[in-house]
């Protein structure tokens, strides 16, 4: 059998969450997984961004200025709000 846990949710949580599921035809306990699975924790965002600064560096010959990654943090966010926002979904 395979490592299994059980997790306490509010009624509510878990009602949202099997509506979800069966939204995109799966189960609870998949959209969970993939959740877990899929969304990087901050160690692993800052390890990606060290990879992406060492990659710039290369290709530009030095890494990006303090001011030149919160540009692009803000162009990034301001493109993922966008993306997200309730125009999106029209």
């Amino acid at each position: 059998m395979a490592d299994e846990t059980s997790i306490k949710v509010s009624t509510a949580a878990r009602d949202r969450l099997a509506q979800l599921a069966a939204e995109h035809g799966t189960t609870i306990r998949s959209l969970v997984e993939d959740l877990a699975q899929g969304t990087p924790t901050q160690a692993e965002y800052a390890e990606r961004a060290e990879l992406a600064r060492a990659e710039l560096a290369a290709a530009l010959g030095h890494a990006p200025s303090p001011e030149a990654e919160a540009n692009a943090r803000a162009l990034l966010e301001r493109l993922g709000a966008a993306a997200h926002g309730p125009q999106a979904a029209a």
